[in-house]
């Protein structure tokens, strides 16, 4: 399975990233979509799943919750928008990842791409996208593709989309 994902896209998506997605059998976004359009116009490319972020009104909010846990392809996916990292997490979900931590861990909100194992709890792996949209104090616009097979993540690539400016 070919996943797309991206986050803090703040109401913006240009064609470029619309490109990178094109042949994603799932984009995920890990938050502050900005409006529904954008769900709506990721949703046009491939199956969606998201998370609400803090920037998101009422109309993603209904779409989408603040965590959401799924397995696909054997892999047991945590995502939220404000969640922290490894050693740092976020009160509202430390609990649930210390006492049964998901193998992938997806968060937004920083603007800062970050890909880091947990070691202390086994086979943890964060990734944060960084930022897609324009908005932020984030100096290059990211997103991350990898696959997902038997499990594991696979193929994990970075793509920087440029200058926010």
């Amino acid at each position: 399975m070919k996943i797309g994902l991206l986050s803090d896209t703040h109401d913006y998506l240009d064609e470029q990233i619309l490109r990178y997605l094109s042949d994603r059998d799932e984009i995920w976004h890990a938050g502050d979509f900005g409006t529904a359009r954008v769900a709506e116009q990721l949703r046009a490319v491939a199956p969606l799943r998201g998370v609400f972020g803090n920037i998101d009104g009422q109309d993603i909010r209904q779409l989408y919750p603040k965590v959401l846990r799924f397995e696909v392809e054997g892999l047991d996916v945590m995502m939220t928008h404000i969640g922290g990292y490894p050693v740092k997490y976020h009160p509202d979900v430390r609990h649930e990842i210390r006492s049964n931590p998901p193998q992938l861990y997806i968060t937004g909100h920083s603007h800062i791409l970050k890909i880091m194992p947990d070691k202390s709890l086994g086979n943890l792996l964060h990734i944060n996208p960084g930022a897609a949209g324009k908005h932020g104090f984030h100096k290059v616009r990211t997103m991350v593709r990898f696959a997902i097979e038997q499990g594991q993540v696979r193929d994990l690539q970075v793509i920087e989309l440029g200058k926010r400016a």
